[in-house]
């Protein structure tokens, strides 16, 4: 196909949870790619800085994973969205001993607020000049959504180039490779499905008025080709749809095996409620072994992916550590 990307396949994935709406430090999970917060930061930091540095992470309405590669001698460290305060995700690394300042690349999955709410203060914690943050056009624009009442919540504006100096912004709408071609931005994800239909209350302000912007096509995913796996397919808010978002993920790379699906699914409120059994028909179709749904899926919609996938499923915390 003319639009298929050459992604390489990596050896192993580290993903960790450093911002979520939910949090639970406690509960068993069976799953061997599963390390709760706790157990693997004394086995990482040890007994000593575990005892003097280590505090529990905290969650809010926002989304923000810590995603390490390795492939042969390569090693490379991203961050997919910086939640929803300014502060929050820099001091929930800090509680969890992570250096913010070894990220290499900052890649944001659409322009909502509770997904660059931290990128200022992120950026300043880097502090490189040569660090690139990918971005889509779109994110710039004047964005608002309709309330019940019919009058417009306008929605935070995105950081200026300004705002997140020395770091540069890099604008595509294509599909992206970076870092030695072993981590895929998605690009615009094409609507195939007919159950996907975007966020019919959202708007952007363009020539002087509010008008519908339902398609949000700056909303990205990233993937990754873990060998002899698969797929694995990390979602931001997934307004394109989780499907979409999947389908295209296979389309782009040639590969068909999804082994992870992570992240925002968007399958919570009236509007997105309707599409959870037509998307846990084609998620059982698409046999992921691992699906970890976060942030804006909704009690739900997990709960249906649960239901539907119980071998699959893993409730996340802030500050898991998935190992894949």
């Amino acid at each position: 196909m003319d639009n298929r990307v050459a992604l390489k396949e990596v050896d192993n994935v580290e993903i960790i949870s450093l911002m979520d709406n939910t949090v639970d430090f406690n509960s068993a999970n069976p799953n061997k790619e599963v390390h709760k917060v706790r157990e693997w930061t004394r086995n990482r930091k040890g007994i000593e800085w575990t005892k003097k540095h280590f505090r529990l992470p905290f969650a809010e309405h926002g989304f923000s994973v810590l995603i390490n590669i390795r492939s042969n001698e390569n090693h490379h460290t991203i961050l997919f969205d910086t939640g929803l305060s300014p502060e929050g995700v820099v001091i929930n690394a800090k509680r969890m001993g992570i250096e913010l300042a070894d990220v290499e690349c900052i890649v944001l999955s659409h322009g909502h607020y509770d997904h660059f709410g931290g990128l200022v203060n992120v950026s300043k914690i880097i502090n490189r000049k040569n660090l690139r943050i990918i971005v889509h056009d779109d994110m710039f624009k004047i964005r608002g959504v309709i309330n019940p009442d019919g009058s417009v919540r306008k929605l935070p504006r995105f950081p200026s180039g300004d705002q997140v100096a020395p770091a540069k912004y890099m604008q595509t709408k294509h599909p992206t490779l970076l870092l030695d071609d072993l981590i895929l931005v998605s690009g615009e994800i094409p609507r195939k499905t007919d159950f996907e239909k975007g966020f019919p209350e959202h708007l952007e302000h363009s020539n002087g008025k509010w008008v519908p912007d339902p398609s949000i096509w700056d909303d990205r995913a990233i993937i990754l080709n873990i060998n002899h796996k698969g797929l694995v397919v990390i979602s931001g808010c997934a307004h394109a749809g989780l499907i979409n978002t999947t389908l295209f993920a296979q389309q782009i790379t040639g590969v068909t095996e999804i082994y992870a699906l992570i992240g925002g699914f968007h399958l919570t409120g009236k509007d997105w409620e309707s599409r959870i059994n037509q998307t846990i028909y084609k998620l059982e179709q698409l046999k992921p072994k691992i699906i970890v749904p976060m942030h804006c899926t909704g009690w739900r919609g997990k709960y249906a992916i649960r239901k539907s996938m119980p071998n699959s499923f893993i409730w996340n915390s802030v500050g898991n550590l998935y190992c894949l």
